[in-house]
């Protein structure tokens, strides 16, 4: 089952000891245990933990890797707080 996050939620979790959540898409992401998969290195997850990493995501990354790691990274999705 999804979970939803605030981005709040999201930024608290920036850190190895923490976890470490990234943002692609309103969809949430714990890269925690791939940070020493990822082809591009540890520190460049690191740098976006806790962020939005669609902007940076996208433009080294095509769809088919969100197909392939989505089923086991992806947590949950954003939801903003209600707006009043």
């Amino acid at each position: 089952m999804s979970q939803s996050f605030t981005p709040a939620d999201v930024a608290s979790h920036n850190s190895a000891e923490k976890g470490l959540y990234i943002i692609v898409d309103n969809n949430v992401y714990d890269v925690t245990n791939f940070i020493d998969e990822h082809p591009g290195g540890a520190k460049i997850l690191k740098r976006v933990a806790g962020k939005d990493a669609s902007k940076q995501f996208w433009k080294y990354h095509n769809e088919s890797v969100l197909k392939k790691y989505s089923p086991k990274l992806k947590i949950g999705e954003v939801k903003e707080a209600a707006k009043l």
